[in-house]
């Protein structure tokens, strides 16, 4: 039987030190990784992400997995001049997500991170924090576009601190 790993999440605190790991000249992959992080976004949706996406709280994402509409949270700290700076890629979407692969396999080393971690880290990291901060799991799911809860539920089995300190405080 093919065992099944828990996502690996980037933790706020890594994620600082990510951001610090990019040169300060580079804000479209800044941008990239904030989109990512703080609205849990795919690598093809960071991609495709336009300002005409935008609304006044969300981020209308036309087109995410299997051609599924969704609505996603503007990241804490976004700021509207951020916006010049997309769309990310100048390339088409394979080769951009290639290329913002292998810059962040770059940063994670030069941050000095866990060498497992990948782009998709970045999303794992938003909903490790939506569900430690309390979101309920059904607003997880649907801020994640999973179409199955049990695609979601592994976020709370990826942390199971709540679970032993739920059971700390109960017993």
């Amino acid at each position: 039987m093919k065992t099944k790993k828990l996502p690996k999440a980037i933790r706020p605190e890594e994620f600082k030190l990510l951001i610090k790991a990019v040169p300060k000249n580079n804000n479209k992959t800044k941008i990239a990784y904030l989109l990512a992080y703080g609205s849990g976004m795919r690598i093809s949706e960071v991609l495709r992400c336009e300002p005409k996406h935008f609304r006044e709280h969300s981020i209308f994402i036309p087109e995410s997995k299997n051609g599924v509409e969704r609505v996603v949270p503007v990241p804490k700290g976004w700021k509207k001049e951020f916006l010049r700076y997309l769309p990310i890629p100048s390339l088409s979407i394979s080769s951009g997500s290639r290329k913002l692969q292998m810059g962040f396999k770059r940063h994670i080393r030069k941050a000095k991170l866990n060498p497992e971690y990948t782009f998709h880290s970045l999303r794992h990291g938003f909903a490790t924090r939506m569900i430690e901060s309390g979101v309920p799991l059904n607003q997880v799911q649907v801020l994640l576009g999973h179409s199955n809860i049990s695609t979601t539920s592994v976020y709370v089995r990826a942390n199971p601190l709540d679970a032993i300190k739920s059971y700390e405080d109960l017993f």
